[in-house]
Formats: structure tokens, sequence, C-alpha cells
């Protein structure tokens, strides 16, 4: 298995700005290139996790339910349009915005949540593949779920083929389950005055509750906001004022579309549900398989129970493509750390087949409605270490500059992330209260493992809240063999876009780096270049795994640290080799357009040897180079 860490700072960097919007001429064309992250998002909110919350709430409250669709789904788009505010505007995901604000340990356990999320949400898929191959083929659910691994390498596959390929798939996979969905509605003819009055709000009791709060979690999914973060990545947009305005424009309308189609799916299985199965006397049907063979009688149709079928295993092949893409974003975000792919889905899927394997085991196939319904409780219950720090980060002017959120949007953001978080903490105390009544012989084991875990996400979670209306969070700098030189650059206004700056961890590297400041503007980019010169790096590349190249790889970061904290864009690139060689490699790689190098200082035999590297390097770039004297 090869493991390393990421070199580049790009989100999903196999197809980081591999659509480029600046190609296509005319409004209509712009806005249709920019079509397709959102539908990417939109199948993490038609899951099968969504089907147990809908047919439950359906099945058992009628259409009183439905006004939670409509929430949850309004919540979803406010908040998936900051997701997407954040990686068009600042270039970075959530997860690696996280990693650039908070310390390491809140990191850790940011990370740790949104692992559980991920396996949350495959749980659902896993389960949901496995139910639709029960009901077309007659397998065991075990079976199911054990066909279910070989989906690991579609992901790899469309991928090969591009971002645009992948989205024309996942937008298949969608309408069909749209497809579907319209058809039933025919078969079931709802009565339409009823359905208006589940959107008036309501809970008739706990279990209601319960139900609701699994369709917020199944609605408005956690890793949905890691991903749309980096996917709008995909799209190369400009660094100009007008650009970024446009991309954000069009995100929105892109993600309402999607959406709204979303909601519809999830509203036509509650409204499935209650006019199948509410209207005829049968409250609790949590379970697909029970959906899945009543709709014939109930409908009148054989055609009911095929389509309900074919969707679900369409919108669960398709839930787990962009739960694998969540997967690796929160990864490389969190611990910047990088796996091959197909070693992160097998990881992703083992998390969720082994806990739907005991689960049937044990409990039987009647268990996997509450399973389900239980996926998207957890999924609700990571929500709001997600939509807190991903509201500071669009909330911070330094960072977002004129796009900074306004204060109406950013009050509607605190509002929903107060229910969500709120809805939760009432859940989670009523649920600790039945585990100390349900096992009294037990209490000691349940203060002891579960109550600190509870404390310890309150703390968290009241730390990522509270710390940055307080004070600017400040990373401490470690020292490391070559000493970490403090840098006080100036601040100007130039036209450059991407600006590459060597650095070698000496004096010089201030005035390389004031340079480079002075010559940015607030959408620059800094890129920082360093290279490996030992004998090891000369010979073995970036296979080298020596204390230098270890301790350079930190000591970068360590600058880039330094200036994202003074509110520049920062990315980092390390070569190894002959610098001759590999910094012009990396500049045009990188698309900079113009290079700052110091002169270093030295004399003698020394300036010859950099002196040559400086000429070669201008000689080998087509952008501006600036020589800055020390």
């Amino acid at each position: 298995m090869s493991v390393n860490r990421a070199k580049s700072t790009e989100s999903l960097s196999e197809v980081h700005a591999s659509v480029d919007i600046s190609q296509k001429k005319g409004v209509w064309k712009k806005f249709f290139a920019f079509l397709g992250p959102a539908y990417l998002i939109s199948v993490g909110y038609m899951d099968p996790g969504n089907w147990a919350t809908d047919l439950a709430g359906g099945s058992k409250y009628g259409y009183q339910l439905i006004w939670v669709l409509l929430m949850s789904n309004l919540i979803a788009l406010l908040l998936q349009s900051l997701s997407a505010r954040l990686g068009i505007v600042r270039g970075r995901d959530l997860a690696q915005a996280s990693r650039e604000t908070y310390p390491r340990f809140i990191n850790l356990y940011l990370y740790t949540l949104a692992e559980i999320a991920i396996a949350a949400c495959d749980l659902a898929e896993v389960l949901g593949m496995a139910i639709g191959l029960q009901l077309l083929f007659n397998l065991p659910l075990m079976i199911g779920v054990i066909i279910s691994v070989l989906d690991t390498f579609i992901l790899l596959f469309l991928i090969n083929y591009g971002i645009r390929k992948m989205e024309a798939f996942i937008i298949a996979l969608v309408a069909m389950v749209g497809f579907s969905f319209f058809a039933e509605m025919l078969f079931a003819q709802p009565q339409i005055g009823e359905v208006v009055k589940g959107f008036i709000p309501s809970l008739p009791d706990n279990d209601a509750l319960y139900i609701a709060i699994g369709i917020i979690g199944a609605t408005v999914m956690p890793h949905n906001l890691y991903l749309h973060s980096a996917l709008v990545q995909t799209r190369k947009i400009g660094h100009l004022p007008s650009d970024i305005k446009r991309a954000i424009r069009f995100n929105f309308i892109d993600s309402a579309i999607a959406l709204n189609l979303a909601f519809f799916v999830n509203a036509a299985i509650l409204i499935l549900a209650a006019t199948a199965f509410y209207k005829n006397g049968l409250f609790e049907i949590a379970e697909i398989q029970d959906a899945h063979r009543l709709l014939a009688p109930m409908l009148g149709s054989k055609w009911a129970p095929i389509l309900f079928a074919v969707a679900l295993i369409a919108a669960g092949q398709s839930s787990t493509i962009t739960g694998t893409l969540a997967g690796q974003i929160i990864m490389e975000g969190y611990l910047n750390l990088r796996i091959q792919p197909w070693v992160r889905r097998i990881i992703t899927r083992a998390m969720a087949v082994l806990p739907c394997l005991l689960a049937i085991y044990y409990m039987g196939e009647s268990a996997t409605g509450k399973l389900l319904i239980l996926s998207q409780v957890i999924l609700s219950m990571q929500l709001g270490f997600a939509i807190i720090p991903l509201i500071h980060f669009v909330s911070d002017k330094q960072k977002m500059g004129a796009f900074v959120i306004g204060f109406k949007v950013k009050a509607l953001a605190w509002i929903s992330a107060a229910i969500i978080v709120s809805l939760n903490i009432k859940l989670v105390f009523e649920e600790v209260l039945t585990l100390l009544q349900n096992f009294p012989n037990h209490q000691y084991l349940i203060l002891l493992t579960i109550i600190p875990i509870v404390l310890l996400s309150i703390g968290v979670l009241c730390y990522v809240t509270f710390l940055p209306l307080i004070s600017k969070i400040k990373h401490q700098q470690s020292a490391t063999p070559h000493g970490l030189h403090k840098l006080e650059p100036v601040i100007s206004r130039k036209k450059y876009e991407r600006i590459a700056i060597t650095v070698d961890f000496s004096d010089s590297d201030n005035a390389a780096l004031s340079q480079a400041v002075l010559q940015a503007q607030k959408h620059t980019t800094l890129l920082l270049i360093h290279i490996v010169e030992t004998a090891g790096a000369l010979l073995l590349g970036d296979e080298i795994k020596d204390h230098e190249s270890t301790t350079d790889i930190k000591q970068l970061e360590q600058y880039k640290l330094y200036l994202v904290d003074k509110g520049y864009n920062v990315e980092t690139a390390l070569g190894y080799g002959n610098p001759k060689n590999q910094i012009p490699i990396i500049v045009n790689k990188n698309k900079a357009d113009l290079l700052i190098m110091a002169t270093h200082g030295h004399k003698g035999l020394k300036d010859f040897i950099f002196g040559t590297t400086l000429n070669k390097v201008r000689h080998s770039v087509k952008i501006p180079v600036l020589i800055v004297g020390v």
C-alpha cells in the first residue's frame, strides 16, 4: 500500500480545475459548464437512508412530517451554498480550512467524527444496495452485502475519464430515481389538500422527534459539506472578482435545481408511504422490504415495486461514489495524508460492511430498517461539528474579502445550526436517560463510557463555536533543524494571480517573501517552493524519506501556516534533486505568472553555483523572474 503526505494542496487533485470555464463562450455555455457538482451532492440527499426515515415518517404519521423535509431542504440549500462559497473564494475544502485553523487535537477529533459520519452514510448505501438486489433477484441479504463490496472499483473507472463523465453517470442515476418516483406518484394518487396540511409544523410525540432528527440527518449530510467545497474547485474559474461572483451565482442555481429534485424524491417517498400504508392502517412500515412487498396490492400496479427496487439500487450506487470522494477529501484535508483510492474505498466499505453483516447475523434481516434510521440519526449528530466551522470560515472577512457572507445569511445559518444542535442535544439527553432506566445494573458502565464521550463532544463543539468569536486562532510554531526565521512581509496590491517564491530556510527568505507580498493582491496565491538537494534526493527523487526531507516538509508547512495566518492564499511544492531542473518544472506545472528568487548572498564558488542556477531557471520559464539581492 502506498501512503504519503499529500504534496499538493489541491482538493481532489486528479480533477482539480479540470473544467476550464474560460474556454466556454456565451452565458448559457458557461452556465451549463458549472452544472454538475450539486448533482453529485444531491444523491446524498436521496440515498437509502432517506428512504427508511421517509417510510417510517409517512407510514406512522401520514403527511404530518412533510414540513421537516421542506425545512431540511431549505437548510441544506443554505449550507451547501456556503460550502460552495468556501471552495470558490478560498480554494480550500472544509477539511483543509479546518486543518489550517484549529489545533491538531481538535482536527483529529473532527476527523474522527467525519469518518464516523461517512461510515454511517456508507452503511445505509450498503444496506440499500443489498436490499435492492434482494427485491429484484431474491438474493439473501448477506450475499447482497458482500456483492456491494465489488462497486469499490466503479469510482476508479469513472474518475479516469474526467469529472464531467462521472457527473453524467451520476445525473443518469438521479434521473432514474426521479422518473421512478414520478411514476409511483401517478400510481398512488395522493390527496393534494392533505399533503398541503403536512407543511404546517407539528411533532405528535417523542417518536416523531426521533424520526424528524433522522430525516434531518438523512437530508443535511455532514460529508456533503466537505464534498461540495471540493467539487466546485473542479471548475477553473479565474481569480477576478467578476469570475468569482459568477461562479457563486451559478453554483447556487445548480444547488437549487439539484436539491429541489432531491426534495421531490424524499417527499414522494413519504407521500407514497402515507398514501399506501398510513391510510390503510399500516403504521409501522419502516422496513424497505415490507414497503416493496405491499406496494403492488396497495397501489394496484405490478410496476410499482419493480420501479421502487430499481430506484433503490440507483440511489445506493450513486451515493456510494460520492461517499468515496468525501472520504478521500476529509483524509487528505484533515491529515494531509493520501493513500491509493482503491485502498481508501476498501477501508470505507469495510467500516460499513462489517456492522451490516454482524447486525444481520445476530438480529436478522428484519433489523435493517432500524439500522438505516440509526445511521441517519448518527449523521445528524455529526452535523454541528461540520456546520459551525463552515459558518465561521465564510464569515471571516479577512479570508473571504468582499465575498464574506452578509448579516442576514449569517443569521439564517446560525439559526439552522442552533435548530440542529438543540434537537441533537435533546435526543442525546433522552437516549442517555433511557439507557440508564433500561439497564439499571449497568449504570456505572454507562456513566464511565458514554457520559465522558458526550461531555468531550460538547466541549469540542463549544470550542469551535466560541473561541473564534473571542480571539483569532494561532498555530504554535515548532523549532526545526533549519531554524524558523521570523517573516515580516509588507502588504500591497498588484495584478499577479500566482506568485512562486523559492525558499531555502535562511535569512534570504525574508527578502524574497517581502517582495512577493508587495506584488500580491487580495486573491493572489503564493506558491512556496523548496528543493531538497541531498545526495539521496538526487538519486531517489521523491522516494527519499531521510531526516532532511522530512524536516523540510515541516518547515515549509510552518512558513505556509504563518502566511495563511496573515491572510494570504498559500500553496507549497517540494522538489527533489537539481534546483536548476526542478524549479522550472514546478513553476510551469503550477502555472505561476511571476517567480521570485533571492541571490542568497554567496561569494566565490557558491556564487558561481547559485548564479548558474538563477540563469538556468530564468531561461527555462516564460514568466517574469524577480531576483532579490540580500
